[in-house]
This record gives structure tokens, C-alpha cells and sequence, in this order.
């Protein structure tokens, strides 16, 4: 996986907006006093204001980037924020230029002060194939984001733990593990059959560490054409890293697919997903699936596919209680990549801190043949017109690590693998599949091969055949099946559990089948 944020387009679809008033006083005269209902005030007051994109130009130099050359300057650790401050938190800089020719402004918040932090081609490295001496005494307009950095894997060293770069991606880590999916600050019109708009962080104002602060504060403004918004960050590093999240949301305009918490990641193929492929390496994929905890306790688990063309699933819901694009695979041996280490990418997930009411949870899996695509999105739709005027507020925390998912009691579903239907001697019919869904764990545990276990399947628009439940080892139960499907003009939908005296036993687990999948 590339080791930026986003890709092409998206990091291309950024905006500027005018200088914030918290940083308009000039000759000399201070700046005001920063605070988030004061920015969300500011924010609210653009949203009646037509959406002006002018944007600072980039020197040249900078300019003129292309990939490889933006991937050869890194910020020089000496001149990190906060380096000799004796605090835990240090903070660089992403160079403006590549695919980030929009900058931003960062601003250090200190109490009541603002100061804004202003950044030169000095303060950046420049390796072959670049000239050092082309960039000197370049002075710049911002900078394309930023980085903090913390000793989240052990004391004498402070680890990269969470970036912000291009549009309104950003991603962070857990201890111990390394950068996968990302995550956005707002969605607009993903996937709606129209040009997807991508709001942007203009401005960060990034809280001041004192000594022995662990958690930390950032809050930012997002903008486009359709929406204003102001954001607060608080991030707490840890063996599943929290960010908690307060997105107060102003349209402009009307919007289609308004997505809230958006979530992005990679799949090229799995262990139910591998046709096109020719790879020494079993599965490719930042993440393996989606995890859906709804109020009433159930928790469904839809494995990720890499689609010959685009899908969409939408899962209702009402009172989410949390989802997220999961890493469950974390086996080295089902990857067998000692560079990509996709065994250690983290999972994220979505815990709402209040009731957001009735919606969708949005899956989007985009056609992809290489692993530097971000081929898949998941967000919250709530339901209901997002109109122009409309005032929302979402507030959400997000678990990054490596099992950031709420514990249950329920057994989990471990593998799906899929394959042509019948039995070995059987010709190859592509209108046949089979299906191998196996789970581990929970109730399953102290049970017997004798056990009233049943399987729980529904399927639309398919035919079950050749039903198999097995016992493969002592908690641990595998359910085959084969689908028989005679409409090829949709796809299969079908949903399974296990049901252990009366009672689900299992997650349910959720699946399409298209006709060329």
C-alpha cells in the first residue's frame, strides 16, 4: 500500500477557504481568544456565505512535483514542533506540492493564545532525485497536513500516531501496529451516481502538550462547496488508540448521500475472493470485513469482496450501537508478505456517544486490480433529507488497534470461503456456488458433535442445495452449503447464523453473491 493517505483524485479535490477570524488581527493587534463554540459559530455563519475556493499558490518548486519527487522530501525530525519542549507529543509537517497543492494552516492553541506555526522549505530533507539547493529560501503558504508523534511502542521513542492528509483523511495507530485504512471527516454523494464531492480541513488548531499529558486536543474547520463544519479532536494513544470525535455539520446545499464517519480501506482478494489473481501471497487486504453491532445486540459480519463491478449494500439500522472495517485475520501464514505486514494493519471502529436515530450503515466495494487502491467505504447515513439550512451534530468515538471491536459472548465467524458449487466430479456451472462459513468460540465451546445446533439461512434470489453443518473440533463448526441461481439480472443476497437450543449462538454473518463474482 502507498504510504499516503488518499489517492488521485481524492487528495486533487481540495479547497481553501479564506483566512479564519481567529487569525485576521493584524499590526500587531492579538489575535482572539480561540475556543470550539467560538469556531463553530464562525462555521455556522459560512455555511450562509457562497463557497469561495481561492486557494494560495505553491512556489514553484513545489508545484512542479511529481510522485516520486514529493516522496523524496521528509521533514527533518530536528525541526519537529515541541522537540525540546519536554513534553511527549512532537509534531511535523507534510510538504505542500504533488497531489496536495491546496495548503492548510496549522495553529498552536495555548490556553487562550494563537500562534500560527509557519513552515519554510528549510524545514524539509530533499533526497535523490532532488536538488536540496532548489528549494532554498522557499517560503510557503502552509503545508499539505500533519503528524503527531508519542511513544506509543516504548518510552525512549516516539512512534508516528496519527496523520492528517488531504480532503479530510486522516488515520492513526494502536500499539503495534502500522498504517492501513483511513478515515474522513465527512462523505458527500459517495457512490450516488454523480460526482462525489470531498470536503476538506482548511484549518487545524492543535492544543499545546504540557508535561505528562497523555490525551490530546485538535480541532479543525471543513469546508466545500455544499457544507461548513467545525471539529474537535481529543486522541489518546494507546494499545487501541481513541479519538473521539464532535462534527458539527452546516449545509449549503442539498445533499444526497450525506456519510458520517466515514472509513476507507483496501481489498485486492481473500480467502473467499480470489479469482482474477495470480499471487504467491494467499490474501491481500487492510482489512476483511465490516462488523455491524446493532441495539438489540446483534452483531452481523459481512466479509469484504473486490467486485467485477461496483457494490452497494445498505444494513438499517436504528440506535447504532458501533461499526467498523475490521483486520480479523492476523495470521502471518494467510498473508506471507514480510514488506506489506497486512497482519498487522489496524481495524476501526465507530462507537456513536449518542443516539443518532434511524439510518443505514453504507458498504461500498469498488472494482480494484492493485493494492494501492482504497477500493473500500463505509459510513453512517442517517435517514431523512440532508437539505440546505440543516444544522447537524454527530458525536463518535474510534477505536484504532488491533482488536478495537466491543467483546461479546456470541461465537465469531473466523472464515468464509467460496468456490464452483458441487461435488468434485461435478462439471463447472457458474450459475452453482459453494459457500464455507465457519465459527469459533462463545457458546460453541463446551458443546458436542450431539448438540441441538441448527443452522439459521436466508437467502433471495437463490436456491439452497447440499446443506452441511459439521463439527470440525470442540468449539469450532463449519456450515457448507452450495446456491443455485437461475437470474443472473441481481444478485444473491443471504444472511446465516447458528441457533444453539432456541437460542442465536453466533454473529450473523451477511453476504452477496453477484453473477461474475
Amino acid at each position: 500500500m502507498t504510504s499516503s493517505l488518499c489517492l488521485g483524485s481524492l487528495a486533487g479535490a481540495l479547497s481553501l477557504a479564506p483566512r479564519t477570524a481567529f487569525a485576521q488581527a493584524g499590526g500587531g493587534a492579538p489575535a482572539p481568544a480561540f475556543s470550539f463554540e467560538a469556531l463553530v459559530e464562525q462555521m455556522r455563519q459560512k455555511a450562509g456565505e457562497s463557497f469561495d475556493g481561492t486557494v494560495a499558490e505553491l512556489p514553484e518548486r513545489f508545484a512542479a512535483l511529481d510522485y516520486d519527487q514529493y516522496r523524496a522530501i521528509r521533514f527533518r525530525p530536528d525541526k519537529a514542533v515541541w522537540r525540546d519542549a519536554g513534553v511527549s507529543y512532537e509534531m511535523q509537517a507534510f510538504p505542500p506540492g504533488g497531489l496536495y497543492t491546496k495548503p492548510v494552516q496549522i495553529y498552536e492553541v495555548d490556553g487562550p493564545n494563537l500562534r500560527e506555526l509557519h513552515f519554510t522549505g528549510a524545514d524539509f530533507e530533499y533526497r535523490e532525485p532532488l536538488n536540496a539547493a532548489d528549494f532554498e529560501g522557499q517560503d510557503l503558504p502552509g503545508v499539505a497536513g500533519f503528524r503527531l508523534h508519542y511513544p506509543l511502542n516504548r518510552p525512549e521513542y516516539k512512534d508516528e500516531l496519527i496523520a492528517f492528509l488531504g480532503s479530510s483523511y486522516f488515520r492513526a495507530l494502536g500499539k503495534g501496529s502500522i498504517y492501513g485504512l483511513s478515515a474522513r471527516g465527512l462523505a458527500i454523494d459517495t457512490a450516488a451516481g454523480k460526482p462525489e464531492e470531498f470536503p476538506r480541513f482548511t484549518r487545524f488548531f492543535i492544543e499545546r502538550p504540557q508535561p505528562g499529558q497523555n490525551s490530546l486536543k485538535i480541532w479543525a474547520e471543513l469546508e466545500s462547496e455544499r457544507v461548513t463544519g467545525a471539529y474537535a479532536f481529543v486522541v489518546t494513544p494507546g494499545i487501541n488508540t481513541e479519538v473521539e470525535v464532535d462534527a458539527r455539520i452546516f449545509l449549503r446545499g442539498d445533499v444526497d448521500r450525506l456519510g458520517i464517519a466515514p472509513l476507507t480501506s483496501m481489498y485486492l482478494f481473500g480467502e473467499n475472493d480470489r479469482l482474477g489473481f495470480d499471487d504467491f501471497r494467499p490474501e491481500v487486504h487492510d482489512s476483511d470485513g465490516l462488523l455491524i453491532l446493532h441495539d438489540s445486540g446483534e452483531r452481523q459480519w459481512r466479509p469484504l469482496v473486490n467486485p467485477r463491478n461496483l457494490g452497494l449494500s445498505f444494513f438499517s439500522a436504528e440506535k447504532i450501537k458501533g461499526f467498523g472495517l475490521i483486520q480479523r485475520d492476523r495470521n502471518f501464514e494467510n498473508y506471507q508478505d514480510t514488506e506489506a505486514k497486512y497482519e498487522r494493519r489496524p481495524s476501526l471502529w465507530i462507537e456513536p456517544l449518542d443516539d443518532w436515530g434511524k439510518g443505514h450503515v453504507m458498504l461500498a466495494e469498488i472494482p480494484s486490480q492493485k493494492e494501492i487502491h482504497d477500493n473500500i467505504a463505509a459510513f453512517w447515513i442517517p435517514s431523512g433529507p440532508a437539505k440546505a439550512g440543516a444544522e447537524l451534530r454527530f458525536r463518535y468515538r474510534m477505536y484504532w488497534g488491533r482488536e478495537p471491536e466491543p467483546g461479546t459472548e456470541l461465537a465469531q465467524i473466523t472464515d468464509t470461503r467460496t468456490g464452483h458449487g458441487g461435488s468434485a466430479a461435478s462439471d463447472y456451472d457458474p450459475a452453482l456456488r459453494k459457500f464455507v462459513v465457519e465459527f469459533r468460540g462463545g457458546p460453541l465451546m463446551p458443546v458436542g458433535r450431539d448438540a441441538n445446533i441448527e443452522p439459521k439461512l436466508w437467502v433471495q434470489n437463490a436456491e439452497v442445495r447440499n446443506p452441511l453443518l459439521q463439527q470440525l473440533q470442540p468449539g469450532h463448526w463449519r456450515f457448507i452449503f452450495d446456491l443455485y441461481r437461475q437470474d443472473n439480472s441481481s444478485p444473491s443476497e443471504m444472511s446465516l447464523s447458528l441457533v444453539l437450543d432456541g437460542k442465536t449462538a453466533t454473529e450473523t454473518w451477511m453476504y452477496q453473491w453477484n453473477k461474475t463474482v
